[in-house]
């Protein structure tokens, strides 16, 4: 076994082990608005369910030089967004959308996705997705980084707006073969959902 301290180590050095061990990891495809109603997109993979009642889900959005990215500075100003699974099918207009673009130039116009209207915020959803997640910022919290400057724009959000395609949504479950959702590995690695099993809890 070998150990290690994270003291000893830079913060691209632990992130490295932490995406290299933490797998498979969701990928959250975000859109929000900016202030100039710019519709921006990004995929977010430090992404998990928190709470069912309410249903809670977060985004954990890393910060670049100590600077809010888009996505958390629109949904902290607007307080909605709109988060989509990414799938087999999406994938790869979906990492178009990480091209490093200014703020007045939308990543959805660069990578071809379709813009489709949301029911209960004023956020758009996008149309290649098969499961949405219509969002209202429920809490942001700063983490990590040195003291006053913060790393990390945690984000959580309350879904008030479920969309599924039909084929993927069947009795109140989610056929997991038909969403066929990606998995974020290390580096620029990517997983599919693979063998399936089942076992029970102990009782």
């Amino acid at each position: 076994m070998i150990s290690i301290n994270p003291n000893d180590l830079s913060a691209l050095e632990n992130y490295k082990l932490l995406i290299g061990s933490v797998i498979p990891r969701p990928i959250a495809f975000v859109t929000s608005i900016s202030e100039e109603d710019v519709v921006n997109g990004a995929p977010f993979s430090f992404f998990n369910v928190a709470s069912s009642e309410p249903p809670l889900l977060t985004i954990a959005v890393q910060r670049a030089e100590g600077k809010m990215k888009d996505t958390a500075r629109n949904i902290v100003n607007n307080k909605e967004f709109v988060i989509h699974v990414t799938d087999e099918e999406n994938v790869r207009s979906i990492n178009e959308t990480s091209a490093p673009l200014p703020p007045d130039q939308s990543e959805i116009d660069f990578s071809g996705l379709t813009l489709t209207p949301s029911q209960q915020i004023q956020v758009p959803g996008i149309e290649e997705a098969k499961i949405r997640f219509e969002c209202v910022l429920e809490k942001h919290l700063e983490l990590g980084g040195r003291e006053g400057e913060p790393a990390v724009d945690f984000i959580i959000g309350r879904v008030v707006q479920y969309h599924f395609k039909k084929n993927v949504y069947k009795e109140g479950k989610i056929m997991e073969r038909e969403l066929g959702a990606v998995s974020r590995l290390a580096g620029t690695k990517y997983g599919k959902i693979g063998e399936i099993f089942s076992m029970e809890r102990p009782k």
